[in-house]
């Protein structure tokens, strides 16, 4: 049996035309599966930053099944791997949450991945709201109405049913379903995900040391190392194409 927290990114595999669509006009598909592994190795850094002694394990669901040899040299050693299959986000969420507990961790964490710069202080933060006396969900809110981490210590599928999941609507309806069965809620500052040009620019500003206007204050992004060394080779590229 697992001891301590499991802490998950749910993420799809970059492989060149799969996921991130509204990049992809950017940076096309190569370099769009280039950027989401840059993503994936920096929101793993993030789960590695937070403090071992709190006792936790890393976890990728991902998909598509078969993608293994892919994924895995993304990410920490050490870490577990759990596959998806189709069905919506609520499905695998729930899914993947209950399979976490029933290895005996005492809580289970996921992130996105379209959050490279998500500082380890929220997510610790999560496992200590969670860690608390008594039942309850977290949730860290996306400014795109969705939320960039849910946490749980026990399986709850009504959160996560008749959700209209890639909508504003997901947070707001999800508390719906919280406050319905009687769920306390805590709620994280707020972050940002990465899924789109307008986005993709709110990232750069950031990466290149501008505050975040929505950023709680002293509230520090993550180093997105591997984020910042893409961008680095994009703009090398670009000033060698001008030459």
């Amino acid at each position: 049996m697992a001891a301590g927290s499991a802490i998950a990114i749910i993420c799809k595999t970059p492989l060149p035309g799969r996921g991130k669509t509204r990049l992809q006009p950017l940076f096309g598909p190569d370099g769009t599966a280039v950027l989401s592994a840059c993503f994936i190795r920096d929101i793993a850094a993030a789960i590695e930053a937070v403090p071992e002694a709190i006792g936790r394990h890393g976890y990728a669901i991902y998909a598509p099944v078969g993608s293994e040899e892919v994924l895995r040299p993304l990410l920490p050693p050490g870490w577990g791997l759990l596959a998806w299959q189709d069905g919506t986000l609520g499905v695998v969420l729930h899914g993947a949450i209950a399979a976490f507990l029933a290895r005996g961790h005492d809580c289970a964490v996921v992130v996105n991945a379209d959050s490279p710069t998500l500082p380890p202080l929220l997510i610790a933060a999560a496992v200590a709201a969670l860690r608390a006396p008594g039942e309850r969900a977290v949730f860290g809110p996306a400014y795109d109405g969705g939320y960039y981490l849910v946490g749980l210590k026990r399986p709850h599928w009504r959160l996560f049913e008749d959700i209209p999941w890639s909508t504003e609507a997901v947070l707001t309806a999800t508390l719906a379903r919280a406050a319905e069965i009687g769920l306390e809620v805590v709620l994280l500052p707020p972050w940002y995900d990465v899924d789109d040009a307008a986005t993709f620019a709110q990232l750069e500003e950031e990466l290149a040391g501008h505050a975040l206007p929505f950023a709680v204050p002293g509230l520090i992004g993550g180093p997105a190392r591997h984020t910042r060394q893409f961008l680095a080779s994009q703009r090398a590229s670009v000033a060698i194409a001008a030459d």
